[in-house]
């Protein structure tokens, strides 16, 4: 499996901006589509956004359309998520994660996950 190491966490004014990276390693990143997730306080753990593992093709939470960006870089075996705008709602914990080899479009079978790295957006 994927091993998933996030990082770029922090605490940021509303308005500001925070790009998370993940590092992966183990079997082929390339073969993997990936997804950033986040999970709030008391809420349930919610897809974010997702990217193929070309990196063609990408999509997003509703919410989140044209504040947050998904990218890769196979040859650096990373995944970034680049959030603009970030509001205090926007506060959670954010996971990176892999799907199964050779997972179909969209991504539905998510099976190694990072530890999460923290943001918090105040107001």
């Amino acid at each position: 499996q994927v091993q998933l190491v996030e990082s770029g966490g922090g605490l940021v004014q509303a308005g500001g901006s925070l790009r998370l990276s993940c590092a992966a390693s183990g079997r082929a990143f390339r073969e993997h589509n990936m997804g950033w997730f986040r999970q709030a306080l008391g809420k349930e753990r919610e897809l974010v956004a997702a990217i193929s593992w070309s990196g063609a093709r990408t999509n997003y939470a509703d919410s989140l359309k044209g504040r947050f960006t998904i990218s890769r870089d196979n040859a650096k075996n990373t995944v970034d998520l680049r959030m603009n705008s970030l509001k205090p709602e926007d506060t959670a914990v954010y996971f990176c994660a892999a799907d199964s080899q050779y997972g179909r479009w969209p991504p539905d079978d998510f099976v190694s996950w990072g530890q999460g790295t923290q943001v918090t957006v105040s107001a």
